[in-house]
């Protein structure tokens, strides 16, 4: 009898990737079969993704991953966050999506707080206030493009739209329904008086559906079912989180955003966790990741992509020969956008009074040190919130493999990290399709991540790599 096999498309900022998983024995073994550049262009002036693009894309990844598995049993899209699509009545897109990075947005989340205050529309969603958060996105739109939003009939958020491309049934999985600002946190839909302050109609979002629900057949394979896993990438990544259950354990998801949290059984809608910048967003069978947004690699990644250099690994070697320098705050807002990051961090370091970076390796270093120092702060935010100390901090994800950002967490946050897996966004939307599947056989999801992962432990060292 062959093993089963399942299919996830992970879609990043930067890149997407068609992964095949087979389960053997409660392990899931994955293989990449398909990767490919995210498409984002300029229109008009705006950043926006190309989904004709994209789509052809994961058109590809399907018949390469049949071509290796003919017996294929499911497959699922996840992505980032908050972007949409917006579709006419015959469900074609009235326009392109933008991206959370254009800046359109700029100052829309303030003005709306005239309409809702902060503190009454955290109670309502428990969601962070940032300013390309799903609702800020779409005032801009009624700001903007009236007409657009008139003949629009559908809102569905990427990786929605792309699993509604394969399945032809229109949902919002609970996992990204959740990042919009429009569910409310504690029933799980929609949350009609928030459409109704600000004159946004409600009827153009979907039924949402709880994570694992089974869509359809695949149209372009109908022997092939369509799962909703978890459709947001980082809802995925957290349901792979390779913890046990006692309860004293965090996790930060690494990537071009790290997302630092907890599993929480029920949201947290004090002024205290609003006032520290955590969000509630939906988990797995009705968990709660309870958790704060930080920059993540984003700008590394943009100072990489500016000196043309893709190798990681010799980044991280000129890293750890290079002297350590001061952490600087990358959560300032000067840090968002694209381009001409090396000159905004000389810069920041400038403002902070403190040296500049003289090389390389500096600034690679220097930018491990500050995602560090930033997880120290959030942990202990988030400690005194939930009112639990941590022992534990899995950190997942793209960043995990990086040995001395790992050493660095560890050292700036004091406590054990467990490193890995890094492929869990994949691994978590495999997981929960092979459960959807009825296939794990007794074993949780977190029991099969760990059988499925190559974990590192990182303990606090007294020498810890920050200058005095």
């Amino acid at each position: 009898m062959s093993r089963p096999t399942y299919l996830a498309f992970d879609l990043g900022a930067s890149s997407g990737r068609a992964v095949l998983g087979t389960l053997d024995d409660g392990r899931m073994a994955m293989h990449e079969v398909h990767r490919f550049p995210t498409p984002i262009r300029e229109e008009e002036g705006h950043l926006v993704w190309g989904l004709d693009a994209l789509w052809e894309d994961l058109q590809v990844g399907l018949q390469k991953a049949l071509a290796v598995a003919p017996d294929l049993r499911s497959l699922s899209v996840d992505s980032w966050a908050v972007d949409y699509v917006p579709l006419d009545a015959d469900g074609a897109p009235v326009r392109p999506p933008y991206a959370y990075r254009d800046l359109r947005t700029e100052g829309v989340m303030e003005r709306a707080f005239e309409t809702l205050s902060p503190s009454a529309l955290f109670a309502r969603t428990g969601i962070q206030f940032l300013p390309f958060n799903t609702l800020y996105q779409l005032l801009a739109d009624q700001r903007d493009d009236p007409a657009g939003l008139a003949r629009t009939t559908t809102h569905l958020l990427v990786a929605d739209y792309l699993n509604y491309r394969f399945s032809g049934r229109r949902a919002v999985e609970r996992t990204n329904a959740s990042t919009t600002q429009f569910m409310n946190a504690e029933t799980g839909e929609w949350d009609t008086a928030v459409f109704d302050a600000f004159g946004l109609d409600v009827r153009q979002w979907p039924e949402i559906v709880a994570p694992g629900t089974r869509l359809s057949p695949a149209h372009l394979a109908p022997e092939v079912a369509v799962v909703a896993s978890c459709s947001h990438d980082t809802g995925s990544a957290v349901a792979a989180a390779p913890a046990t259950d006692d309860g004293d354990w965090a996790y930060v998801s690494c990537g071009t955003w790290s997302l630092l949290g907890s599993v929480e059984p029920a949201p947290i809608l004090t002024e205290a966790a609003r006032e520290a910048g955590f969000t509630n967003e939906a988990g797995l069978d009705g968990t709660v990741r309870f958790l704060t947004n930080l920059t993540g690699l984003w700008a590394l990644q943009e100072c990489a992509r500016e000196w043309g250099v893709a190798d990681w690994a010799a980044l991280e070697a000129e890293a750890s020969a290079a002297s350590p320098l001061a952490p600087i705050d990358l959560e300032d807002p000067r840090f968002l956008p694209r381009g001409g990051m090396e000159a905004r961090i000389r810069e920041a370091c400038r403002d902070a009074g403190q040296p500049e970076p003289q090389t390389r390796g500096e600034v690679v270093r220097l930018l491990l040190a500050s995602i560090a120092a930033s997880y120290s702060r959030a942990l202990r935010d988030l400690e005194r919130v939930t009112g639990r100390s941590v022992a534990t901090l899995h950190l997942f994800g793209g960043g995990s493999q990086n040995r001395l950002l790992c050493q660095l967490t560890a050292d700036a946050c004091g406590v054990r990290v467990v490193a890995g897996p890094a492929e869990a966004t994949a691994l978590g939307n495999l997981l929960v399709q092979a459960r959807t599947m009825g296939d794990l056989d007794g074993l949780t999801i977190r029991d099969a991540a760990r059988r499925s992962s190559d974990l590192h432990d990182y303990l606090p060292t007294p020498t810890h790599g920050f200058p005095d």
